[in-house]
């Protein structure tokens, strides 16, 4: 064999070695890939997943809690069992009538449970909310039970009414047999988002209150048959006074605050009583709220 036949061998055997090694380096690197890619795919998988848990499992809601100042024993009983001859002597109060407290509308039937729902939208810096959920727990605890420890808040130190005790509904339970409440505190008292209402109650809301210039706090709907969009009573006679203060105060029919507080119960007791065929009929054939029901 000639030198130039080994050399022409020699050369093609390094031809075919060169061309052997850069198959295995492509084979190696496109099995990195695959494998990379594979490795790839299951992180994204599993970050997607750990996203959509975190994103269904998110409510709707600030989940700060609990919120305000656990309140004394002694509120909550004074609230839940206001005697109903103080009610009664109490009547209408000091709510004021110059315009209808309570508004007639009209749509589809409220029901959630397949009782008559009452919808509260309010927010924790609201001084007018404020005094509405004191009338509101005590209405509400004729027909059922609001959950306890009650938790208690003051108004906006910067709004009118500043820094009026008050309850918030914010988390709150309530179980009746005739009545479903659905309470949704909007925003908290430096006005940051707390709850934000669903598609539905939002709908509700511009329904009865369609231009967003106007619309506020309270937003209170009986069923869509009544609704309350403004406070019914002074919130002043509160000002300066602790919730202990307010909720013993609301048990002597003589005094400001229960004219105003017991006043407002009863217009909203006798606007669910509208919604729940008189039941509990103790409750609503009881001569005040028969009178100021039949006024609605």
């Amino acid at each position: 064999m000639g030198k130039a036949t080994r050399i022409r061998q020699q050369n093609a055997r390094e031809k075919i070695a060169a061309q052997r090694a850069a198959e295995r380096r492509a084979e190696t690197r496109r099995r990195m890939f695959i494998t990379g890619g594979s490795v790839l795919g299951v992180i994204v998988i599993v970050v997607a997943f750990i996203a959509f848990k975190t994103l269904s499992s998110s409510p709707t809601t600030n989940t700060s809690s609990p919120r305000g100042t656990p309140l004394p024993a002694s509120v909550a009983h004074d609230l839940a069992t206001v005697p109903a001859s103080a009610l009664a002597a109490v009547g209408k109060g000091s709510v004021a009538t110059s315009r209808p407290p309570i508004t007639p509308i009209t749509g589809a039937p409220l029901t959630s449970n397949g009782k008559p729902e009452m919808l509260y939208i309010g927010a924790e810096y609201c001084p007018y909310c404020a005094a509405m959920r004191w009338s509101m727990a005590i209405a509400l605890s004729r027909f059922g039970t609001l959950s306890t420890p009650l938790r208690g808040i003051h108004s906006s130190s910067t709004d009118s009414f500043a820094n009026t005790a008050t309850l918030t509904f914010y988390k709150s339970g309530y179980t009746s047999k005739y009545l479903t409440f659905t309470p949704v505190e909007n925003l908290t008292v430096d006005k940051a988002l707390l709850q934000n209402p669903t598609a539905e109650q939002a709908k509700i809301w511009a329904q009865y209150e369609p231009d967003p210039a106007t619309r506020g706090y309270p937003f209170i709907d009986f069923a869509n048959k009544f609704m309350i969009t403004s406070p019914i009573y002074d919130p002043g006679v509160l000002k300066g006074m602790t919730w202990s203060q307010i909720a013993s105060a609301s048990r002597d029919p003589s005094s400001p605050v229960a004219q105003g507080v017991l006043g407002a119960a009863n217009y909203i007791t006798a606007a669910i009583c509208r919604t729940t065929n008189n039941q509990p009929a103790n409750v609503c054939t009881a001569p005040p709220i028969k009178a100021l029901a039949g006024g609605l």
